[in-house]
């Protein structure tokens, strides 16, 4: 299927509105991010899933990040692993269950995952429109092999059903701003900040603009002229006249910074990170906790969907993930894709229906708590598949699980809860965090000091080394041991 016009593909739809996921209104008050940009922000980060193996720097296969989506949610995160393509890994993942659904890649797919996907009856296929997932930026020993994919990605996509496009659509007005203010403001940077008063610099935004380096060299083709050569190889020549051409690098460049300002919102700094006040109930193997890096990983994924909120005052992201009993074909390893939410309202209601006045009003038949979904009940609800009670499970909640959703979590099966606990045991008006505290049968991981107080940093370097996982101010760190600079988010 060919695009139309020069703008074909590339969404604008009303800039200033964004349709809710979950009951097709409007929002007045905050901004929230479009789904087109919710998935494509989550395949841009799959890519930056947390590697055992280390990758090949040479190699001409990019590594590729999938969001596959039927009916507008989720239902599988992917990242391309050693073995296999991102598209490799969605049909032996999904197969005939593909039909219909729309994916987003990371990187546009090469033609031999283009040419299964397609043939697998899939709705869309969006991606980025950067580096292909076959390079077009090697070495020119092997740009002819690269240039003769890309032809042979875009003559499947001119004769396919399947509607092959770039799907960005412009951030509304103060989208980066407000995802600033609220990522300083979040639980994991706020008790940072109190546990470390004395701090002279500002982390957060050393953090933050190391990420902005690191994911503008990952994500964006520095050179225009490039960029557009790029572009017209495959099949974007439409986009290479501006203002479109322009229009499409900001758009690219303002999510690219917002994926970096949600990263550094769950820091890798110092001692802190996701540990279980209680040793006693990490004995088996179902309640051992998971690598800083992956744990963090998966929390960046609920801090970018809780940008879809309903709620004008709080919003929540959860997302759920189960472990294996071995290593998969995906790049996540034994981890694979349960279900993921937002809080909103009902499906299917119009927003003006319910109330959604916070805790300040003294009304109580007016509070918004009695009719909002909360983030874990969506993910449950919408969940792609069923948790294994054999297997060790977890869900990534971006506050403190509060006493409606508890029981649920529990009951559900799940083993392992990751959250901050800047709420616990607290009641705030209509919603009480009381249970979470004194909650048996399942581990609890909460945003922390270690607990032993002592994290000797050249103990631990070797295996991020070898695991890929130092990055350049932890290398500058490394070399100027008095230099006081912080670790950010890998």
């Amino acid at each position: 299927m060919k695009e139309a016009g020069p703008m074909q593909g590339l969404e604008t739809a009303r800039a200033g509105r964004s349709v809710s996921t979950q009951t097709g209104s409007m929002t007045g008050q905050i901004p929230r991010l479009s789904k087109v940009n919710l998935f494509t922000l989550l395949s841009l980060w799959m890519e930056r899933f947390p590697v055992r193996e280390t990758p090949s720097q040479k190699s001409q296969v990019k590594r590729t990040g999938l969001v596959v989506v039927k009916n507008m949610k989720i239902v599988g995160l992917h990242c391309s692993s050693e073995d296999l393509h991102a598209g490799q890994i969605a049909l032996v993942k999904h197969g005939s269950r593909l039909k219909n659904c729309d994916l987003y890649f990371s990187r546009k797919p090469c033609s031999a995952c283009l040419k299964m996907i397609v043939n697998a009856g899939v709705n869309r296929i969006s991606y980025w429109p950067a580096d292909p997932e076959i390079s077009l930026l090697t070495e020119a020993s092997s740009s002819e092999d690269a240039k003769l994919d890309a032809k042979a990605a875009e003559r499947l996509k001119s004769n396919s059903r399947a509607h092959v496009c770039v799907l960005l659509q412009p951030l509304v007005c103060c989208m980066v701003q407000f995802v600033e203010e609220t990522s300083y403001k979040c639980d994991f940077i706020q008790k940072i900040t109190k546990a470390l008063p004395d701090a002279n610099i500002d982390f957060y935004s050393e953090c933050k603009q190391e990420r902005i380096k690191e994911y503008e060299m990952s994500f964006l083709v520095p050179n225009e002229e490039m960029h557009k050569q790029i572009l017209m190889t495959t099949g974007l020549e439409n986009l290479c006249e501006n203002p479109y051409f322009s229009n499409l690098r900001q758009n690219m460049k303002d999510l690219v910074l917002l994926l970096a300002t949600v990263a550094s919102s769950v820091p890798n700094f110092k001692h802190f990170g996701f540990y279980c006040s209680s040793p006693g109930q990490i004995n088996d193997i179902h309640n051992q906790s998971l690598p800083q890096d992956i744990a963090r990983h998966c929390m960046v994924q609920a801090r970018l969907l809780a940008y879809r909120t309903e709620d004008h005052k709080t919003g929540v992201g959860a997302v759920i993930w189960a472990e294996g009993k071995s290593r998969n074909c995906d790049g996540t390893g034994a981890l694979y894709f349960i279900g993921c939410g937002y809080n909103a309202f009902p499906v299917g209601s119009e927003y003006a229906d319910f109330p959604h006045m916070d805790d300040k009003q003294k009304d109580r038949e007016i509070r918004k708590f009695r009719y909002i979904i909360h983030a874990e009940q969506n993910a449950l609800t919408f969940r792609c598949q069923e948790i294994k009670p054999e297997e060790r499970s977890m869900i990534f909640v971006t506050k403190c699980p509060c006493d409606e959703c508890v029981p649920l979590i529990k009951g559900a099966g799940i083993k392992q809860i990751y959250a901050g606990d800047v709420d616990v045991g607290k009641k705030k008006a209509d919603i009480s965090y009381m249970r979470f505290g004194e909650l048996e049968g399942v581990s609890k991981f909460t945003w922390q000091l270690t607990p032993s107080g002592v994290y000797d940093l050249k103990q631990n370097e070797p295996e991020r080394r070898e695991n890929g996982l130092l990055g350049p101010v932890a290398l500058e760190n490394e070399r100027h041991p008095n230099k006081k600079l912080c670790l950010g988010n890998r």
